[in-house]
């Protein structure tokens, strides 16, 4: 077997044979939503190959098990390309996530917004993303399959499922295009001028490397980015890591209102 399918298959020694349906990638602040499934959470160090809890403010934990009624796996946390330069740092556990079932995938983050009417603690559901990093994680894959179209990539469907499910708990979800800066320092006020210009309206240092890698691996994906600070050069407050984790459970709130009503509805 591979890698990945003898992950999965230690997966389901703890958490059972169930299928999963929804794989959920938790940003910046936002890992508690891993501890409300209601199953089994294997801690990351578990799982030969899965990313170690490298930046504060994630879960590193694997969760997996039922929340509002729908088989989940949760990723309390994530690689970052910043943390050991490695663009792919969670194509194992996307593969894993592929063998234990999942067809769709929902990422989030904690991004910067260069939009005033989108300040922090509103959340944005991305319509596209700009890889301003330049970099991207299909880079050595020996394959044709690395031709990933992105048209597309951010589904249409979980798009408006994701919108009504917005709309039905009262909370506000706007649309935008979402930047991939590498990271770890934050952009510069000149570079998110540039950002800006280039069509982008939510900048962040994830997420794009996981919409490329669900993609190739046949994953519906769509992702949805929680406003925690105005970019460099829009405000006066000072960007920082512990800013971003202060903020992040604002947006969080909502956000998790916005997943739940969208698992409760889903067919």
């Amino acid at each position: 077997m591979s890698k990945s399918a003898d992950l999965a298959a230690l997966v389901h020694s703890r958490a059972g044979d169930a299928k999963v349906a929804v794989g959920l990638i938790l940003g910046s602040g936002l890992g508690h939503i891993a501890g409300a499934v209601d199953g089994v959470a294997i801690p990351y160090a578990d799982l030969p190959g899965f990313p170690h809890g490298g930046v504060s403010g994630h879960n590193p934990v694997l969760a997996v098990g039922d929340l509002e009624g729908v088989r989940v796996a949760v990723f309390g946390g994530r690689a970052h390309y910043y943390e050991a330069g490695q663009p792919d740092a969670m194509r194992l556990p996307l593969e894993v996530l592929r063998d234990l079932g999942a067809t769709r995938l929902i990422v989030t983050n904690a991004a910067g917004s260069m939009v005033p009417a989108n300040p922090p603690g509103s959340l944005m559901l991305l319509s596209d993303h700009i890889n301003f990093s330049g970099l991207n994680p299909l880079i050595g894959e020996p394959t044709d399959a690395r031709f990933v179209p992105m048209t597309d990539a951010h589904d249409p469907a979980i798009r408006a499922a994701l919108k009504s499910a917005a709309l039905a708990e009262d909370v506000a979800l706007a649309d935008g295009v979402y930047a991939w800066y590498s990271g770890p320092s934050f952009e510069t006020p000149a570079e998110i001028r540039a950002i800006r210009g280039m069509g982008a309206d939510a900048v962040g240092m994830s997420t794009v490397p996981e919409i490329i890698l669900a993609r190739f691996l046949g994953l519906r994906v769509a992702a949805v980015s929680v406003i925690t600070n105005m970019a460099a050069g829009m405000s006066d407050e000072k960007i920082s890591h512990e800013h971003t984790k202060a903020m992040a459970p604002i947006g969080a709130a909502k956000l998790e209102r916005v997943i739940r009503r969208y698992l409760r509805d889903l067919d």
